[in-house]
Order: C-alpha cells, then structure tokens, then sequence
C-alpha cells in the first residue's frame, strides 16, 4: 500500500522528469539532474530506480520522440495491437483485468436517485488520487489532482443524483489492488457519459500495458477517421485516470501532448509502465 512518501518521492521525480524533457538534447548526466531536485547523486539514483525499476539514464530513453515513434509505427491499427498483445506472452503480463459499464447520462437520472456514492483519497506511484465506488464496489472515479476539495466538487457535479460518503476505509480495499502490475482479479468500472464518449473508452482499454497508439488510430476504431476532435474531447473527459488508459494516446508526431491530469504526469505513467515492461520481458 502506498503512503504519503510516495507523493513526496514522486513530486520530486516529476520535477526530475521536466528538468530531463526540458534537457534531453544534451542527454544531462546523473549530477545535473540530481542537483536540479536538490539531492545527492547517490539518493536521486536510489529514490528513481526504486520508483521506475531502472535508472534515470535507461528511462530517458522512453521520453525520447525516437522511441514514441518507434512504438506508433509498431501499432498501425488498434486492432492488430490488441490482438498482438493477447498472442504474446508477455503483452498482457501488467495489464489489470478491467470489465466496464456505461450509462448514458438519461439513464442516469432515472436510476442514479437513492444510491450513494463512496470516496477516499490515497497515494500512489503518480501522487495523490481521489477514489469513487459504488455501492456494488465498482469504481466509477479516479482522478489525480492538485485540490482536494476540487475533485470532491467534480466527482459531486459528475454524479450528482447521488449521496455522497467519505469512506477511505472502504475505497482502500480497491485502492490495495490498483498500480500493482501482477494484480490479477477482476475490477468493475461504471461510467457516465454520451454513447459516443463510452465507445471510445472502451476502445482505450485495448491499448496494451507499455504501448501507446495515435488520436488517428482510435478515430478509425471507433469509425469515426475525421473525428479527431471528437475523439480527443472525449478522451480528455474519461472519468477515471490509469484505469481506462487515456494516458496511452499520443500524437502520431511522437509527441506526448497535454493530458487532463498533467503532461508531466503523462510522461511519468508512460515512461512507468515501458520500464517495468522492459524488465519483465528481460527476465
């Protein structure tokens, strides 16, 4: 389970990470970076390589364009990824077995009254993260966030035809189970949004675990190959962060753009989740 710790360590490795994006023509070296975070060479390459598995040195090679494109150019389709990922051994090896189902948000309103909806906030690898469930234990929040009292309005606003419960105690027992790669039992996500937001999340899931794909790729998914804009307003709205894995859409420059719980964030998921990637096919 993760503590406070973890968001003090990760407020330093984001800062880490810009200072690297910022730099990473000039490929900076171990000091500079570990002088820019304001730590010893020797407790910055302890501090990373226990939250990312590797070295700051390896891991710059993931926020590279370089790489982004090498990942694109290796997925074409959606589709074919999904289906390459499922063949191989090790493809689904991280990726949490995740079930979803959507509302629209009239049905919602009819059958949204009288339930109650239970939250807590906890720590994780990426910092702090507001956790919603329902009653039946299917999560139908999580968002990272910068003011508590903010997310606990959006998560009010979003489902607002239900009571509200702060219940760490209870949200902790899912939150046990999330950011852990070999957790292999189920987890329900309920979400609330058009018909045309809920098809391109569920589309999302089919992202691998350590892979990205292009804004182009899930457009033609989702029969919708103009629809570019469409497609990113409706990623931009996913209600629960990691889980449904927005985070994994890139431009198809190589790019990682913004992302509605921060770029730096963006960065450090995915540059997360290709080390760990890397280290279990190596074994």
């Amino acid at each position: 389970m993760y503590s406070e710790q973890s968001l003090i360590d990760y407020q330093r490795i984001e800062k880490a990470i810009a200072y690297i994006q910022k730099h990473l023509q000039e490929q900076p070296n171990l000091d500079e970076i570990a002088a820019h975070v304001h730590l010893s060479p020797y407790h910055f390459q302890r501090l990373f390589t226990r939250w990312a598995g590797i070295s700051p040195k390896k891991f710059m090679q993931f926020l590279t364009l370089q790489y982004a494109r090498e990942r694109l150019e290796k997925n074409p389709s959606l589709a074919e990824i999904s289906q390459d990922a499922g063949l191989s051994g090790t493809g689904r090896l991280h990726d949490l077995f995740i079930t979803m189902e959507g509302m629209t948000p009239d049905e919602y309103r009819r059958s949204g009254v009288g339930h109650t909806i239970y939250y807590g906030i906890h720590f994780c690898p990426f910092g702090q993260y507001l956790l919603a469930i329902t009653e039946n234990n299917m999560i139908c929040t999580l968002q990272f966030f910068k003011e508590e009292s903010m997310a606990i309005y959006d998560l009010q606003k979003h489902w607002f035809a239900s009571s509200m419960e702060h219940a760490p105690e209870k949200t902790g027992l899912i939150a046990s189970r999330l950011f852990q790669p070999d957790n292999d039992s189920p987890l329900s996500v309920l979400v609330r949004g058009t018909n045309f937001q809920l098809k391109v999340w569920e589309a999302l899931l089919k992202i691998p675990y350590g892979e990205v794909v292009s804004y182009q790729s899930i457009a033609e998914h989702v029969n919708n190959p103009k629809g570019l804009q469409a497609v990113g307003s409706a990623i931009g709205k996913n209600p629960v962060a990691y889980l449904i894995p927005c985070h994994r859409v890139i431009k198809k420059t190589g790019q990682i753009n913004e992302y509605r719980w921060g770029r730096l964030r963006k960065s450090a998921i995915l540059g997360w989740e290709s080390s760990s990637k890397l280290e279990s096919e190596s074994i």
